[in-house]
């Protein structure tokens, strides 16, 4: 607030009275300025555009000016300074006059406590909020009653400390009205300008009572803790990468393997450059089975002794070198009477489908009829497809 020597309050020649003015260098950044000595009879009050005038005696509001002109308190023509006059009609009847910036200020706000906000991924997760918020005096009256009669505020920090206050509050109000519609951490980044309108729409609620108006939400920031971020930053990069969580751990260990095998060039020698190893980390892990199948031909099957997808066909595991038939019993391979896939003697359940391998063969299918003999053309010798009535050689009937 201003202090008495930085407005201007000029001596009058009728019975002591003075003019006001509030003429402060530092105004700009100031919301309200207390007159030094009470008002009294006789006394002239100048109103600037950009002020209210607020007339305060005994913890009450008497009037306010909220026009601008200036006001002798002896005309009793103006219905505001004549209801004030009436009030100050006594010899000792005096009030406080207070003047009211009308423009807007910009504050900041933060949590000083963590809101907990209870994520049904995550649990119960402790969040910090920052922002910027822009607000002005629109109910003078309202003011002066909770700032200096209830709040007994005599500076401008006393009054952004409570309305920084108020903003944190009405802000884990939004969060909780929005998390009972759904949101959850994961959706907080996207969501923060739909939450600056929220709070915007329910300022009023929690402001109008202080005669505060808050124009403006921005700068909303929503701080998680760092184990939630990095788990909510995880789960972004496997929705990318088209991946689960134990593909994306198999492909940050090969990255972080190629990365230390030594320089650029002798690991792009191996085969597995920065970005190779990115690509085979994600890519070998999801689809190393049907690269596999596609190479063979065929379908793959996995290792009866490390489960290394192998291709149909193949006798032996390229990654251990077991033997694909003899690995796990004592005889040739069998097929499973479920799945039909190649199973090794002794075991008792099909590592494919989990079927038993106890359980009867299936009945064996009837042999195919044998292909009909092939016919050749009468005139030429030529072999004939099947069905055809004209020799597609010499055109003679077949």
């Amino acid at each position: 607030m201003a202090n008495q020597t930085s407005s201007s309050i000029k001596q009058g020649s009728f019975f002591g009275a003075v003019t006001i003015i509030w003429e402060d260098a530092n105004k700009g950044t100031n919301v309200m300025w207390r007159v030094p000595r009470n008002i009294r009879l006789n006394d002239n009050i100048v109103v600037r555009e950009d002020e209210y005038a607020v007339f305060f005696r005994d913890g009450k509001v008497l009037a306010y000016i909220d026009r601008p002109d200036r006001y002798a308190l002896t005309s009793l023509n103006a219905p505001v300074v004549g209801g004030l006059v009436r009030a100050l009609s006594g010899v000792q009847q005096q009030a406080e006059v207070y003047y009211l910036q009308r423009r807007f200020f910009d504050g900041k706000f933060g949590s000083k406590e963590p809101y907990v906000f209870r994520d049904p991924d995550f649990g119960l997760v402790s969040l910090r909020v920052f922002g910027d918020f822009r607000w002005r005096v629109n109910h003078p009256d309202n003011f002066i009653t909770q700032f200096v009669g209830t709040f007994g505020a005599s500076a401008q920090a006393d009054v952004e400390d409570r309305l920084r206050d108020q903003m944190v509050l009405l802000l884990y109000a939004s969060l909780g009205q929005a998390k009972d519609q759904g949101m959850r951490v994961t959706d907080l980044a996207a969501q923060l300008p739909t939450l600056e309108q929220l709070v915007l729409g329910k300022s009023p609620d929690y402001f109008d009572a202080y005669g505060i108006e808050i124009n403006r939400i921005q700068g909303l920031s929503i701080n998680l803790p760092d184990d939630v971020q990095k788990a909510v930053s995880t789960r972004s990069a496997m929705g990318v990468l088209g991946v689960n969580y134990m593909q994306y751990q198999a492909g940050q260990a090969m990255t972080t393997a190629a990365a230390n095998q030594g320089a650029a060039g002798s690991v792009a020698g191996l085969g597995v450059g920065l970005g190779a190893g990115m690509g085979m980390g994600y890519g070998m892990m999801g689809q190393m089975g049907s690269a596999y199948g596609a190479a063979a031909g065929g379908p793959s099957r996995p290792c009866p002794k490390c489960g290394t997808l192998v291709p149909a066909g193949s006798r032996f595991c390229p990654s251990c070198g077991t033997s694909m038939e003899m690995a796990a019993g004592t005889g040739p391979a069998v097929a499973c009477p479920r799945c039909g896939a190649s199973v090794a003697s002794g075991v008792r359940f099909c590592p494919n489908c989990g079927n038993p391998m106890t359980a009867p063969p299936p009945a064996a299918a009837p042999p195919a009829p044998a292909p009909p003999p092939p016919r050749t053309c009468a005139k030429c010798q030529a072999q004939l497809p099947p069905g055809v009535k004209f020799c597609p050689n010499c055109g003679a009937p077949a």
